[in-house]
């Protein structure tokens, strides 16, 4: 099948949700890129505009999901203490769902500290650059978690519908399955790409206005 006609195949098999085994195929070629790419930078935007309408997404959207992905997490592992040590019984699941929770966690709140500026950051050294090779690096940074993103979309999706076509259940359960957790990952690093596209906008606002590029963040801290 030529390029075009495996990216047609995604995106109908997609929102059709008819996928067979042709579609993975599909999913695991070169078409991917063509169909993910586009539609990370479309995400992006559209993330972007949902944040500048909603200042509460905008501060707490990745805070949430992080913290209530912690919290279940904790009582999960918490509830299989006791039932191992005390009754000498333990839900099979308890050791097998907290990973996947904490990978929903972990980079949600990966996709968080993008805004706040912790990742990629070498504040003390770039602080002591001119301002135009702030800029550049700044310029820098917002390309490579652009292409992070844009890789991580598409392998996230192949992985899901991989997932998702050979009916793989969490180990420890009867029924609930995998690609309900790994389905989050390629919707969180659109929501990351959203991030990257916001920090693009005030670096741009910041240079041409002359005002301060660089400033000193905190892992988990609050960002204005």
């Amino acid at each position: 099948m030529s390029i075009m006609a495996d990216a047609a195949t995604i995106v109908t098999a997609t929102l059709s949700g008819d996928i067979n085994f042709k579609v993975t195929q599909a999913y695991r070629s070169p078409a991917a890129w063509l169909v993910f790419g586009p539609l990370t930078v479309l995400g992006a935007i559209l993330v972007t505009y949902i944040y500048k309408l909603s200042p509460w997404l905008d501060r707490n959207l990745e805070k949430t999901i992080a913290v209530t992905a912690y919290i279940i997490i904790a009582v999960i592992i918490f509830v299989g203490v006791i039932q191992r040590f005390v009754f000498s019984s333990q839900v099979p699941w308890s050791t097998t769902i907290p990973p996947l929770i904490f990978m929903i966690m972990s980079w949600y709140g990966c996709s968080y500290n993008v805004k706040l500026r912790t990742h990629l950051s070498f504040s003390e050294f770039r602080a002591k650059m001119s301002p135009q090779r702030q800029y550049l690096m700044l310029c820098m940074d917002n390309v490579l978690w652009f292409i992070f993103c844009i890789i991580c979309v598409t392998t996230m999706s192949r992985i899901t519908v991989n997932t998702y076509d050979n009916f793989a259940i969490v180990l420890g359960t009867d029924g609930i399955m995998r690609w309900w957790f790994i389905v989050t990952m390629p919707l969180c690093f659109i929501m990351m790409a959203g991030r990257v596209l916001s920090n693009a906008l005030i670096d741009r606002s910041r240079f041409r206005n002359n005002e301060t590029l660089i400033e000193q963040a905190v892992i988990g801290g609050d960002a204005g």
